[in-house]
């Protein structure tokens, strides 16, 4: 037979729903989180900093000195103006 292991909390639920006092078993309801709704200037410096990255990588892939925060920095200036990506 298949051994089965209940917490002391499930074994009184079920106790008192065998003896006609029906308590709910869950005490908290979990809601998911909502997610957030990208914005379109996000979704425009997340295209313009993919397109910028490279100019400030080594040939290895790492970032140069301060590369990424000059990258970042690029991402917006670009993003910022209304050129198309």
């Amino acid at each position: 037979m298949a051994e089965v292991t209940l917490t002391l909390e499930e074994y009184e639920a079920l106790r008192d729903m065998a003896m006609g006092n029906a308590a709910p078993i869950i005490d908290q309801v979990i809601v998911a989180p909502v997610k957030r709704k990208a914005s379109a200037y996000s979704k425009r410096f997340g295209k313009a900093f993919k397109k910028v990255s490279p100019r400030y990588k080594l040939k290895s892939g790492r970032w140069k000195k301060n590369g990424f925060k000059l990258a970042v920095r690029a991402g917006h200036k670009l993003a910022k103006s209304n050129r198309k990506l």
